[in-house]
């Protein structure tokens, strides 16, 4: 799909730590393939070699960057952290990618980091105006830099570093430190935005953004971590636990369900697939239509389209071939091709569309140039009617937690009707998800959502914060 037009989250962090196994890299590798689709723009992975951190990162899919038995070369370690990227704050430049490793006069760490901070200017302003000297322009690297900070404050305590620096932070950050003796530290954000996880196998234990990360190498989930929890990890074994600013709202991002998890994963006790599936039912109780056949658009509508299929009764079908080995390495030299782009990833199987009226399921609608390009595609197979469903409410609002959500004056739901949008993607019928609907669909989450992208409301205080919204989303 159009990168342009899709949304993207911001990354994925896995952390490692063994009880004698020296494959600290190479299980940290493996996690990173299977978290693959929250990032593609860079990956990276440090290893604490006697007390140094050697780390190794690059622009690049994980089998990109360590690619050429690159991750060998790391040195033999019972530790680790990694990470993949997609760039929400700061820019995609090598300097952004992660692992941060901040080293200071008593000690060194390595922070991977997933999610947003609102407070990360004027975080970064009050350090540097300390001293501290910064080399990019992530607020991942804020996020380490203060953790060095009150680590140094607390007497090289790093356990008192970290939760010091939970207290200061706000916004969305699920983070795995890696510190120069040895501890691997979780701590997730007091409102839960991204989620962060815990499984255990004979090694020892792993942290992971989703519990896909933890299966792909038998990794037995343990639970989740809580909200405003700190978990230290020492040598495979849980050794503390802490809690930062108790009293925050839990605030998941709804999106996890939608699209950026895995829809095998299982984020904070409901299943991602099972989530999906409700939302087609939901969609069809919502939204009925007579139609011949149901598709859902690949990869993002697949569950959801299953789930309108079996509510409604009507037939589901493939109504795509996707390209899987095209990459991101395909060439537009000119813009008719850049315009014809999708029918190189996703190519109408006319045999299931042709003289159907066809019901097709996506995740969303940003801009509506790739949907209005796959409805094209699926006339010029022969559909007799394409009625659209989209498995989330409109956009309209900016995210400020680790979304690439569009800014709001290019979000089509802030320019046009429904109506509008549904003649814009040339569409026979056009329906959305309700806000009331999706959460219900998503009940089975034991915390509370952020759905400030679809109403522009927040559980963060900005103001309690000393922050201008309108100042925060022009910097974004």
């Amino acid at each position: 799909m159009d990168n342009m037009c899709k949304l993207h989250e911001e990354c994925a962090v896995f952390g490692v730590s063994t009880k004698e196994l020296q494959e600290a890299a190479g299980i940290t590798y493996n996690g990173l393939l299977a978290l693959q689709h929250r990032g593609q723009e860079g990956a990276g992975i440090a290893v604490l070699s006697g007390n140094k951190i050697i780390y190794q990162k690059n622009a690049g899919l994980v089998a990109e960057v360590f690619s050429n038995q690159a991750v060998s070369k790391l040195p033999k370690s019972r530790v680790a952290v990694g990470h993949c990227r997609y760039s929400t704050t700061g820019t995609s430049s090598n300097a952004n990618i992660q692992p941060f490793v901040t080293e200071y006069l008593t000690g060194r760490i390595a922070t991977v980091h997933n999610g947003n901070l609102v407070n990360a200017k004027i975080l970064r302003q009050t350090l540097e105006e300390r001293g501290v000297r910064f080399t990019a322009t992530s607020d991942s690297e804020v996020i380490s830099s203060l953790v060095a900070y009150e680590t140094i404050r607390e007497g090289n305590d790093v356990i008192k570093g970290v939760k010091n620096a939970g207290n200061i932070l706000s916004g969305a950050f699920s983070v795995c430190i890696l510190s120069g003796d040895g501890k691997l530290i979780a701590m997730r954000d007091p409102w839960g935005f991204r989620p962060l996880c815990i499984g255990r196998n004979e090694w020892g234990l792993a942290v992971a953004s989703e519990t896909c990360g933890l299966d792909a190498q038998d990794f037995e989930f343990i639970r989740d971590v809580e909200p405003g929890e700190i978990i230290v990890i020492e040598n495979g074994e849980i050794t503390h636990t802490d809690t930062i600013k108790t009293d925050q709202k839990s605030s998941l991002c709804i999106f996890e369900y939608v699209y950026f998890a895995r829809p095998d994963s299982v984020v904070d006790e409901l299943s991602v697939y099972e989530a999906r599936f409700n939302m087609g039912r939901t969609l069809a109780r919502e939204h009925p239509v007579e139609a011949d056949v149901v598709c859902g658009v690949p990869d993002s509508g697949l569950e959801a389209a299953a789930g309108f299929a079996a509510e409604s009764g009507i037939p589901l079908a493939s109504g795509f071939v996707k390209n899987r080995y095209m990459g991101r390495s395909f060439i537009f030299p000119t813009q008719a091709q850049r315009e014809k782009a999708v029918r190189l990833k996703l190519n109408p199987l006319a045999i299931n569309v042709k003289d159907k009226r066809v019901v097709l399921v996506d995740d969303s609608i940003v801009r509506g140039t790739t949907c209005a390009r796959i409805i094209k595609s699926l006339r010029d197979a022969g559909a007799k009617e394409i009625h659209f469903r989209v498995s989330s409410p409109p956009f309209r609002h900016t995210c400020h937690f680790g979304t690439d959500v569009d800014s709001e004056d290019k979000l089509i739901a802030n320019q046009m009707s429904i109506e509008e949008i549904r003649k814009k993607i040339d569409a026979d019928s056009l329906g959305y998800i309700s806000l009331g609907g999706m959460k219900k669909a998503c009940s089975g989450c034991k915390l509370d959502f952020c759905v400030g992208c679809f109403t522009g409301f927040y559980n963060v205080g900005f103001e309690n914060l000393g922050i201008n919204k309108q100042e925060l989303e022009e910097t974004e």
